[in-house]
Order: structure tokens, then C-alpha cells, then sequence
């Protein structure tokens, strides 16, 4: 009977552990990114590109933080000083990065999300099943800090646009490729989870590499001695992640379509813009 005893004993104290645990972790951004202007079918234009080159780089630099608890998260990008645009600055304007606000909630327990996003304005709120990622598992390991990861990798198809703008007028080209994405876990943090919409393997994931992007923990703290608090956002419209997606298309199309007119009334021309990242 004591045996019997000092077993559900041992049981009760690892789970009410489990529950305690928690912690933060902080994520740095990078994305490398090549351009190509062309203005009237002449050459690169190697000085635009080079000013859209340093913006686009700041813009993808950013810092996140993912507080967890053993099945919950949230992942919300740091305040940080923006630059000041200096006269004739190119100015650039892209969809989809992410709002200061923005706020990414995950609950593995139940493989769904809640995730505030906010677009010109308008706040929505995104709440849908996790993505089912397809890992495969490696025995490649590596240190990042003191921990010991493990490698995993994922593929998948996506569709890819690209615009030529000639004469006022816009063609899009459509491809469809292939997006190899390599994360680096580790079994030592316990939980299924990771920054962004990226989860699925025993362990926290500190490092993803995903196309061109760059996600890398710098920094790590487990069980805090302060509480971590895990809040669900409420505040926005309410769709799933199809009908943001439509919404994204739709404001994206209206971007072009005001560029479009700028060149118009201004000196007409061609203007052939390529981003890859």
C-alpha cells in the first residue's frame, strides 16, 4: 500500500510541475532580399535599388516575444524606435508585416489560434485551427546557447505573384514553388510550440529558417519568478484565416491599383519592380 501511495504521489507533484512551467522567449527577424528596378527597359536603376534595399531591411528586422505556458502562448512583436524618414527617403509600404499591436494567441491543447491583426486601420480577429505542419525529423544536432537542438524539416507548394507595370498598366505572373522550411528544437523546453504560426515537435523551437527569413531566439528565460499571464485577444472583426486572406488580396490589389495611377499623372512610363525574399 505505501508503494502503492509513494506512486501517485510522485504523479501529482510532476503534474502540478507541469503546470507551473513557463517562460519567455525573444525572437530576432531577418529576411535577405534581392531587387531589381528597371526604368523604361534601360538598366538597373542601382541607386533606388540601393535606398529600397536598406529600408526593406529595417522593415524586416524586428524583435518578438512568445510567452508561454505548457500549451498556451502568445506572440507579440517589441515596441522599437522607428527611423525617421529623411527627405527623399524611398517610402515603402508593405502588406501583411505586421502591425505593432498585432497579437498571435496559440493553444496546442486544442490546435487552434486567435490572431489580432490590424490592416489600414481596420482590427480583425483571426480564429482558426492550427495548421498541421508534416515534419520530418533528423538527428542533426546543434547548440544555440545552452541548448541542445534537434533539426526538423517541412516542404510545402506555394503560389508566388509577381507585377510588371508598363505603361499604367499592370500584368501579374503567377508560379507555383516550393518553400523549404528548417527548424531547430529543443527537447530540454518541453513544449510543442515555437515563434509565429510555427509548433509541432517535442521541444521549443528556437531557430527557423523558412525561404529567405530568418527566425533566432537571443534570449531565453524559463520559469520566471514573476507569473506569466497568457491573455486571449478579443477587439476586432471576427473571420477565419480564409476570409483575411481574400481581405488581403483585395487590399493589396487596391495598393497596385492606386500605384498605378501615381505613375499616371506623374511621368508615365514603365516601371519593372522585382522583389525576392
Amino acid at each position: 500500500m505505501m508503494r502503492v501511495i509513494l506512486v501517485l504521489l510522485l504523479v501529482i507533484s510532476l503534474t502540478a510541475s507541469g503546470q507551473k512551467f513557463q517562460g519567455k522567449a525573444t525572437y530576432k527577424t531577418h529576411r535577405n532580399i534581392d531587387i531589381k528596378i528597371q526604368e523604361g527597359g534601360g538598366a538597373p536603376n542601382s541607386e533606388i535599388q540601393k535606398a529600397l534595399h536598406e529600408q526593406l531591411k529595417k522593415r524586416f528586422q524586428k524583435t518578438y516575444t512568445l510567452s508561454f505556458t505548457k500549451s498556451k502562448s502568445t506572440y507579440v512583436q517589441n515596441k522599437e524606435i522607428q527611423p525617421n524618414v529623411k527627405k527623399g527617403d524611398v517610402k515603402i509600404m508593405i502588406m501583411g508585416n505586421g502591425a505593432g499591436d498585432d497579437v498571435l494567441y496559440k493553444n496546442i491543447s486544442t490546435k487552434g489560434y486567435v490572431n489580432k491583426r490590424e490592416i489600414s486601420g481596420k482590427r480583425f480577429l483571426i480564429k482558426d485551427k492550427l495548421p498541421i505542419h508534416n515534419w520530418k525529423m533528423s538527428s542533426e544536432t546543434k547548440k544555440i546557447g545552452k541548448y541542445t537542438c534537434y533539426k526538423a524539416t517541412r516542404s510545402r507548394e506555394v503560389e508566388k505573384s509577381s507585377f510588371m507595370m508598363t505603361d499604367g498598366e499592370t500584368e501579374e505572373k503567377k508560379k507555383k514553388i516550393i518553400i523549404t522550411t528548417t527548424a531547430w528544437y529543443t527537447p530540454e523546453i518541453p513544449i510543442s510550440n515555437g515563434p509565429g504560426m510555427h509548433w509541432g515537435l517535442p521541444g521549443l523551437i528556437l531557430e527557423v529558417h523558412e525561404g529567405k527569413q530568418s527566425i533566432v531566439c537571443s534570449e531565453l528565460i524559463v520559469n520566471p519568478s514573476k507569473k506569466i499571464k497568457i491573455t486571449i485577444p478579443k477587439k476586432g472583426k471576427k473571420v477565419t484565416q480564409e476570409k483575411f486572406d481574400k481581405i488581403m488580396k483585395e487590399k493589396s490589389e487596391e495598393m497596385i491599383e492606386r500605384f498605378k495611377n501615381n505613375r499616371k499623372s506623374t511621368n508615365g512610363g514603365s516601371l519593372d519592380i522585382q522583389i525576392q525574399g
